[in-house]
């Protein structure tokens, strides 16, 4: 039965003519300048960060292979930021809030959730490399081969891309309310779903299944990786070889950690606890100041890639001066 004031979406000509209106950060009037000043600077920061760890590990003759997933992760962040903080940013501009274009908003989502689901694909696989390097260090040359990383990074992205365009399908063919008005600065799953003038259950659903595959299965297989490397580390006879075996994962726990924190709070959960302005605050960390993380965690953490970073910066002071 028909739903009171939902938009009749029978031909295919209105989909492409609808519109929908992301409120943003219209209720912050007053701060508006300042806040886009703040995510402006923030976002080209990221933008040089993950692209200086990009072009350093292109450049480098060697790639190891956590460096090939680590250029993976870098170039995701890279396409991350730029789906989501150009139109966050327009929307601060704009009083009233941005529109957007109803294929606009299935785009954002579907590449939001995509490359959100190969990022959490990516540490299940940077995890697994942790485990062979750790726990098989001698055959480890042989196992984390060039063909096994183009093959697993192959599927963390065709993984994805297959559960977010379900997952997209299924957000988009709901009936949506006349209101129209996206209380986000994006087009993010719970709040198109808020819009749907649905009563039941039903519409969670494929999210709940996206959640399994992109959040839940990845997770799981991180935490195997991590039991069995602290099984081996429990076995070793000095505390100086634990301490540096340790110390190689470190970079990739804080970022799992980032990642699965502001996820799992976001995402699972059901729709009656949607909180508009609670989640905006926390996908402004999850878009924003995350991806400013992951370059400023690897470049401190990791001393190869310091190394190729000061190498890089030599080579273009050589270049300037000549």
């Amino acid at each position: 039965m028909p739903c009171e004031g939902c938009m009749e979406r029978d031909n295919m000509s209105t989909g492409a003519t609808m519109e929908f209106l992301l409120l943003g950060f219209s209720e912050l009037f007053c701060l508006r300048v300042l806040l886009f000043l703040i995510f402006l600077i923030v976002h080209l920061v990221t933008l040089a960060g993950n692209m200086m760890i990009f072009m350093a590990v292109v450049m480098e003759p060697s790639h190891p292979p956590m460096f090939f997933f680590l250029c993976q992760l870098s170039a995701i962040e890279l396409c991350y930021t730029l789906v989501i903080v150009p139109k966050a940013l327009l929307s601060l501009v704009v009083v009233d809030g941005s529109t957007i274009s109803f294929i606009g908003c299935a785009a954002q989502m579907h590449l939001f959730v995509a490359l959100g689901g190969a990022e959490c694909f990516l540490l299940a696989a940077m995890s697994y490399d942790r485990y062979v390097a750790i726990c098989q260090p001698l055959h480890y040359t042989a196992v984390m081969s060039e063909g096994l990383c183009l093959r697993l990074a192959l599927m963390c992205c065709l993984g994805a891309f297959t559960v977010a365009l379900g997952l997209t399908a299924a957000v988009f063919r709901l009936p949506f309310c006349q209101s129209r008005r996206i209380n986000h600065f994006f087009c993010d799953v719970p709040a198109v779903l808020h819009l749907a003038c649905t009563q039941s259950y039903t519409p969670e659903l494929p999210l709940l299944a996206a959640c399994v595959l992109l959040l839940l299965l990845p997770f799981l297989l991180i935490l195997a990786s991590y039991v069995c490397i602290a099984v081996a580390l429990s076995h070793f006879a000095s505390s100086v070889g634990r301490g540096k075996a340790f110390s190689t994962c470190i970079s990739h726990l804080a970022i799992t950690l980032l990642h699965y924190g502001c996820a799992t709070f976001i995402y699972i959960r059901p729709k009656s606890s949607y909180s508009p302005a609670r989640d905006k605050v926390v996908s402004l960390v999850y878009t924003n100041i995350t991806p400013l993380m992951y370059p400023l965690i690897y470049s401190l953490r990791n001393k190869e890639i310091r190394g190729i970073l000061r190498k890089m910066l030599r080579r273009k002071k050589i270049a300037q001066v000549n």
